[in-house]
């Protein structure tokens, strides 16, 4: 089987009208036109999704907790439900992003020394068990946010470039 000839090899040879020819060529240019578009939108918003796709995280807790820096096995204990009170006495809140997020892969590889999947493994014991219930999952950084601002004792990570809207942050100690 012969290739075609394109349009515009048609057109020199006289056998594409100027009608067809002028519909091919503006074709061609919307296509141009919508891939610059593409392109555009893509840059405005790889900031954010390197953020988020690196799985960078910020460890964030309401603005009247008055810790500063926390030894990572206590976060990691709290984050487990096996410490369940600040210092201070008010009842950890601990709040987890979604199994799917970056940022919730990453944090629980560095911070619980465990995958989600062992995560998640370790809920269905403690349930089944009747000992415990996993912290609740959000969708996003803004509804962790959002459950950190209402709870005194709440605790969460976030992305990196997060809004945190008054929230405070924790550094981590080893």
């Amino acid at each position: 089987m012969r290739p075609q000839p394109s349009p515009l090899a048609r057109s020199r040879a006289g056998k594409l009208p100027p009608r067809a020819l002028a519909l091919t060529v503006r074709a061609a240019l919307v296509a141009v036109g919508t891939a610059a578009a593409l392109l555009i939108v893509a840059a405005l918003a790889a900031p954010h999704a390197r953020a988020e796709s690196s799985g960078a995280y910020r460890l964030v807790v309401h603005p009247s907790n008055g810790a500063r820096e926390v030894d990572r096995s206590f976060v990691a204990q709290a984050f487990l439900k096996k410490i369940t009170h600040w210092p201070n006495g008010d009842t950890i809140e601990p709040v987890d992003l979604d199994q799917r997020s970056p940022v919730r892969r990453r944090w629980s590889d560095e911070v619980l020394n465990r995958s989600v999947k062992a995560v998640k493994s370790y809920w269905q014991q403690m349930i089944f068990s009747g000992r415990a219930l996993p912290p609740p999952e959000v969708t996003n950084d803004q509804q962790v946010i959002d459950f950190v601002l209402h709870r005194a004792g709440g605790i969460g990570y976030v992305s990196a470039d997060a809004n945190l809207r008054g929230a405070r942050t924790l550094s981590l100690r080893n």
